[in-house]
Formats: C-alpha cells, structure tokens, sequence
C-alpha cells in the first residue's frame, strides 16, 4: 500500500490535478500560488480522491459543503464554517459529498519565503505542525477570512506587475488571521505524546546512526534534512520540537553525539586518527582535529595521550 502512495507526489497542484483527469485551466503556470472554487473542478459529486502525498501547502475554506479528508491516519468531517490547512509530506485523501462554496489555496515554500518572508515559519511555527485539526468558526468569523480569499483570488486574477507581492502581503494578513483564532499561543510542547513520540524516535535515529557510522556501515552523518525525512516531517518543525522539548538544537545534539563517539573510539580502538575522523564523516583529519579542539580545547592527539598516561 505505502509503496503505491509513494507513487502519487506530487510537486504542484497541477500536476496532482493532470493525475486525477482534473481540469487545470484555473492554475496559472506562472506562480506557485493557487486559489480557486473546488466547485468549479468537481462537477460530479461524491468525489473521493486517491491516497498520494504534496510538496506544497493547502488552505481549504468551506463556506458551503460538506466531506470529509485524511491527513496520515486521521480523519477529519468537514462541514459549513469549516477552516484547515495541511503541509508538505504527509499521506493525505479527500473527499466531497456537497459542493457550493469551498475555496482551496495552495502555495510552495519558495514562493512564501520569497513572497512573504524568509523567516515565514518563525513567525508563523503552527505552518510546520505536524497535523492541525480543523476549526468551525461561526458565520460572522468565518466572514472575515471569506473577505480575505476573495481578495487573493481577486489579485491572483489580475495581470498586475506586482501580482505576488501583493498576493504575499495579503497572505500575511490571512496567516495572522488563523494565528489570532486558532493558534495564538501555539507551541510544539503542547502537543503532548506525539511530540515526545518524535523525540524519542530522533534519539533512537541518532544512536543508530553513529552506531553504524562506527561500524564503517556508513560514511556520513545525516543532515537535519534526513533525520525529518525519517519521520516524514519538516526540517523546521523537527528542529522546533527538538529545541522546545529538549532544551537543545538539533546541531548541539549531533555535535555532542559526534564528540562522545570521537572519544570513545580514540579510548577504545587503535584507529589512527585518520581512520577515526573518515569514520566520523570528515573528509580530512585535520578538520576533525579542529572540530574536536574547538569542543574538547583538546586536539583527539593530546586526548589519546592523556589517556594513556
């Protein structure tokens, strides 16, 4: 089943709409933003989508209909007033039984960071959670985000020279929006066991890894990137539960890890320093040096020495 899913990923919502037989003349190539009626794509209605997976950001805002979709495992109904948003990575289907009014908004990252901000998901951390459930807001709440999607479909809609800024800086003022209503006091600390279930998983990850990179099994040290793609989550919103629940960064975790592992093969082996610095991911001895020093204010030579006297 997982190896199915992972056929369907899609990069931009185009080419998820071309997979589906969807029609696609609402996209504009030109802009990795969209917004658009999901009426006008489903003419036909039950509609249930396959399982497939996103490199983009969703916004859905249904004024008038009713569904239900999945993001990973769970399930969420959807109804009038309702408001969510998914990112990046994760399994996700949908479906409709009712369509009137339900606008989508999809966006990559490049396009927020280069259109709204470069530090977008620090000041709007809710954007990496891992899954947010949806909110039903009252017809007169929900009234203020329908002004502000009409407003991005009206710019998106225009040939405007300056069509993305003002599209970026609109959706600034949708994402302070949903911070007031709905995530005003977010932090990744609170949302309990699966946090928690994410940093155990990232130990265990890490001691495996440098285990294996002892071992000569492997010949790198992983990136943030790779220990997020492990549990199919976001490079910031790993790093943001790391460093809330931990107290450290992901950086200080694998630079003490890298450290421990230095000075027990340098204990404990009769590896040459070269040997144990290609081990530990270096490509030259002396840049293991150096970054052993600028840890220990010991060279791994000095170390040994001491060791052994």
């Amino acid at each position: 089943m997982k190896k199915d899913i992972e056929r369907h990923v899609f990069n931009s919502l185009k080419e998820q709409y071309l997979f589906q037989n969807l029609p696609t003349d609402l996209i504009d190539d030109q802009t990795d933003f969209t917004i658009h009626n999901i009426r006008d794509i489903h003419p036909v209605l039950p509609y249930t989508s396959i399982v497939y997976r996103v490199n983009f950001f969703s916004f859905v805002f249904v004024k008038s209909g009713t569904g239900r979709y999945t993001t990973d495992e769970q399930i969420y109904t959807t109804r009038p007033g309702t408001i969510y948003f998914t990112n990046p990575g994760h399994f996700k289907s949908f479906e409709w039984q009712e369509l009137d009014e339900v606008y989508l908004i999809t966006l990559s990252e490049s396009f927020l960071k280069e259109n709204v901000h470069a530090d977008i998901f620090e000041e709007f951390p809710f954007l990496l959670a891992e899954t947010v459930a949806p909110r039903v807001l009252p017809p007169e709440e929900f009234a203020v985000f329908e002004q502000l999607y009409l407003l991005l479909k009206k710019e998106y809609e225009s040939t405007s020279f300056y069509r993305n800024k003002v599209i970026g800086n609109l959706f600034v003022v949708l994402l302070l929006k949903i911070k007031e209503f709905f995530w005003k006091d977010y932090n990744p600390i609170y949302e309990g066991n699966r946090s928690s279930q994410i940093v155990k998983t990232f130990k265990r990850g890490l001691e495996k890894h440098y285990r294996d990179m002892s071992r000569g099994v492997i010949d790198k040290p992983f990136r943030v990137q790779e220990y997020a793609a492990s549990q199919g989550l976001h490079p910031n919103y790993l790093s943001n539960v790391i460093k809330t629940k931990t107290g450290k960064s992901i950086s200080t975790w694998v630079s003490e890890k890298t450290i421990a592992e230095a000075k027990s093969l340098l204990q404990n082996s009769t590896k040459s320093i070269k040997e144990i610095a290609y081990l530990l991911g270096f490509g030259e001895s002396t840049h293991f040096s150096n970054y052993f020093k600028k840890h220990t204010r010991q060279s791994p030579v000095v170390y040994r020495k001491e060791l052994k006297s």
